[in-house]
């Protein structure tokens, strides 16, 4: 088997490979938020409701919730790099497709179905590469520093670009701007060395990816939910997780018998592993439940338009930056768990500052102090977790471990934004005039 050592190891070929995979996870995180602000235009557009696009925008989820984990398999039969090219075109025929629709079957089909399954394919080829190319842990942790900080970036920046486009020029611009980043990346990509050969043979479990794929969406579909029905959530959240149950009992049993599995048990042995899962799945459900809260709060209490709130947004973007652009410097002084640990505390205190600054108080600038220690304890504390996740383990498990890290951070993301949904529903009464309702703020940034 060839190792990674036959990859380039010089400083300039790692970082030309490292640049389109940070950009991938830049372009795939922006997608996931610059829809918010779109929404009445799209419905507008389309001659179809807010509820329908939101319909979309909870499919691409339930697709990726699907899929992540098999497509992470994938890999290993198909190769890293393969399935990272593959990923990046279906993504980008599913943004020009959107960005051409006539209707809402036709976005559905590029938006929730392509991409979704595009970003399914190319995000665990992201990780494990990154994790493969760069050996140390100091060395890693800036790496992933690179690709976590451009994340968080796309996810913050979202609401600003997204929000610029569709008042300046129209939401379908929004979509070609994503497919001219797939192309400029499918362009770099060429740079990119894949360490370990693929390797056709190897055996893919298929009833396992059925049951992990229903259970996950079933499981997802009930945390989106939330906001309409707390009993239907409870029902599909218990079968979804009887669902996962049953992988967990099927693939048991196919180890026991030395068969190929979709997620080895394994996996879930390591300590230290499973605390960072844990912590990614917090991660996520933080930043995106405070985008959400924060978000609806400018749109439906002070009334300010997607511009304005990506601007005051900014604030977190450059606090995710700093802190991921330093993630190198921090590795070589502290350990990961300190790491992780200041960076729980720096958004615990950043969310405090952010209430106490907020309440009662009509400028923008309030936001500035608060919003700014959120996204930095985030961006503190996003990198060594999935540092500590990706490197416990040896290159034949990567592609399993990347698939199941990025499902939790999914259901972390999910998490976060419904709870923050259900949360705002129950507290806001709706508007009697035109002003958009709550729930329909939340409806539109899931």
């Amino acid at each position: 088997m060839t190792t990674a050592a036959a990859v380039p190891v010089t400083a300039r070929g790692l970082r030309r490979m490292l640049l389109p995979l940070a950009l991938a996870q830049f372009i795939c995180s922006f997608a996931g938020s610059n829809m918010n602000v779109m929404i009445n235009d799209i419905s507008h557009d389309l001659n179809t409701t807010v509820q329908g696009v939101q319909v979309c925008i909870t499919l691409f989820l339930l697709v990726m919730a699907a899929l992540m984990i098999p497509c992470g398999k994938l890999t290993d039969r198909w190769g890293r790099k393969r399935c990272f090219m593959i990923g990046l075109v279906v993504y980008g025929v599913g943004a020009v497709l959107s960005a051409v629709s006539p209707g809402l079957g036709v976005l559905i089909l590029g938006n929730s179905i392509l991409e979704g399954v595009g970003t399914a394919l190319l995000i665990p080829p992201v990780y494990i590469l990154t994790t493969m190319l760069f050996h140390d842990m100091k060395s890693r942790a800036r790496a992933f520093g690179v690709v976590s900080g451009m994340g968080g970036i796309g996810a913050a920046t979202g609401p600003l670009i997204g929000g610029a486009i569709t008042t300046g020029l129209s939401w379908r611009v929004a979509f070609i701007f994503q497919a001219l980043i797939i192309v400029i990346i499918v362009v770099l990509a060429r740079n990119v060395v894949d360490p370990v050969p693929a390797d056709p043979s190897r055996p893919f479990d298929i009833v396992g990816a059925i049951l992990s794929a229903v259970g996950l969406v079933v499981l997802v579909g009930g945390i989106m939910a939330a906001d309409q029905n707390l009993a239907l959530m409870v029902v599909l959240m218990v079968a979804g997780a009887l669902v996962l149950a049953g992988f967990f009992v099927w693939i048991r049993r196919r180890e026991r018998a030395g068969k190929e599995v979709l997620l080895s048990t394994s996996l879930f042995r390591n300590r230290t592993s499973n605390l960072a899962l844990v912590t990614q799945n917090v991660q996520w459900a933080v930043l995106m439940g405070t985008s959400f809260v924060v978000s609806a709060y400018l749109q439906v209490v002070r009334h300010y338009d997607a511009i304005q709130t990506g601007v005051i947004f900014t604030a977190a973007t450059v606090g995710i930056l700093l802190s991921s652009l330093a993630a190198g410097r921090l590795a070589r002084r502290y350990r990961q768990r300190t790491l992780i640990l200041v960076g729980f505390v720096v958004t615990i205190v950043g969310i405090i500052l952010l209430l106490a600054l907020v309440k009662g108080r009509p400028g923008a600038w309030y936001f500035a102090p608060g919003l700014f220690l959120i996204g930095t304890g985030l961006g503190v504390m996003l990198t060594p977790s999935v540092n500590v996740v990706q490197s416990a383990f040896p290159e034949n498990l990567q592609g399993e471990i990347s698939g199941l890290s990025r499902s939790v951070s999914n259901l972390g993301s999910s998490l976060g934004t419904a709870l923050a949904g259900t949360i705002l529903v129950a507290a806001w009464p709706t508007p009697a005039g035109p002003t958009a309702s709550p729930c329909s703020c939340w409806r539109s940034s899931a």
